[in-house]
This record gives structure tokens, sequence and C-alpha cells, in this order.
């Protein structure tokens, strides 16, 4: 079963209706390997169903986020965006210009920094989010 399909069957048996316009955007969301904003699923997905609306998709949004399936992600730009959301911990590089995102683990020291942070900050550090912020080798610069 591919994303897509199994995205709308997480959405079936969750009691939400398969409409034309939802489709749409769990297709647009599900085929992505880029960070969108909500604007630009709206944009993206109106190319396969004209008269998507804007609430539509933020709906689906939501329930597609309550579900498990994407997660909300932060950019310097705008931010709200989402991208699929990733099995067990990892960490996000994002292209500034294109919107491109790779998954990685953060077992590069990590922890060490972790515990730094909180010996100076007197915290008691449970739980970190890292997304780091570049350019992609098809973007060049």
């Amino acid at each position: 079963m591919d994303r897509v399909d199994h995205w709308l069957s997480c959405i079936k048996e969750h009691g939400y209706r398969l409409t034309a316009p939802r489709r749409a955007v769990v297709d647009t969301l599900a085929t992505s390997n880029h960070v969108l904003s909500p604007f630009e699923v709206f944009e993206l997905a109106r190319e396969n169903y004209p008269r998507l609306g804007l609430v539509t998709v933020y709906r689906t949004l939501e329930k597609l986020e309550e579900l498990g399936l994407i997660q909300r992600v932060h950019r310097p730009s705008d931010c709200q965006a989402f991208v699929t959301a990733f099995k067990g911990h990892q960490h996000l590089l994002i292209c500034q210009n294109c919107g491109r995102v790779e998954f990685f683990s953060g077992d590069d020291g990590m922890e060490e920094l972790m515990v730094k942070v909180g010996e100076r900050s007197g915290y008691r550090i449970k739980d970190h989010w890292l997304q780091l912020f570049g350019v992609c080798w098809e973007c060049g610069d």
C-alpha cells in the first residue's frame, strides 16, 4: 500500500469522509518531499481539484496532524508549514530555497550538547527537536 492509500485508509478508519477535495490535499502532501505551507498545499492541490477551498485545506491539515501523518515545522520565512511525519526520532534538514526535506538522526554529539545546555541553564532536558536550514544540492548556492 502506498502512502496516499495508507493516509486515505487512516482518514476513513477514523470516521472522516473521503471527499474529492480532501483526496487532492492528501495526494499533494503524501507525494511531496518538501515542506509545504497551507497556501502551497492549496495551490498544488488545486491542480488536481480546481474547486478546492482554502478552508478544506486547513481542516484536512488539522485532521492529518491529529492522525500523526504530518507534522508542523517552522521556517524562518513563515511560521507554519507541514511535512510528512517520520518514524522514530529524527531531525529535519530543510532547503531555504525550495523547501526540500531530508531526515537525519542526531547521533553526532546531541546527547553531549543537551547535557551541557542542561548544566548551564539548570534545566533537566527531556527531549529535543532539531531543524537545520541550508541550501540543497539542486539549488546550488
